[in-house]
């Protein structure tokens, strides 16, 4: 079997704890917008920006690590799959898998 071109890595939640939208500096000068209270997943290694640490340090944003925090004291108990697994199907029967080209 042949090897994929990615690898699986251990995903963190990065949390705005403001009630304003903010801008997030990426590595790669790519943008991370959070919206009020929003979340949005992150790769470790984008945890340890510096921007990115400068804004937990702040207390405006707070990265989860599958039950650690990291940044303010108090652990945040998401539901789990929050809207992480895309568009769910809300009518008719919860059994039914789509499959195919999408």
């Amino acid at each position: 079997m042949g090897r994929t071109s990615r690898m699986l890595v251990a995903l963190m939640e990065i949390s705005n704890k403001t009630n304003r939208p903010l801008k997030v500096n990426l590595p790669g000068g790519k943008r991370l917008h959070l919206a009020p209270r929003g979340k949005a997943k992150i790769t470790p290694k984008t945890a340890e920006f510096p921007a990115v640490l400068k804004m937990v340090e702040a207390g405006d944003v707070e990265i989860l690590d599958g039950g650690r925090t990291k940044g303010s004291s108090s652990s945040g108990s998401g539901a789990a799959g929050g809207g992480v697994g895309g568009s769910q199907n809300t009518g008719g029967s919860g059994s039914i898998r789509k499959t195919g080209d999408r």
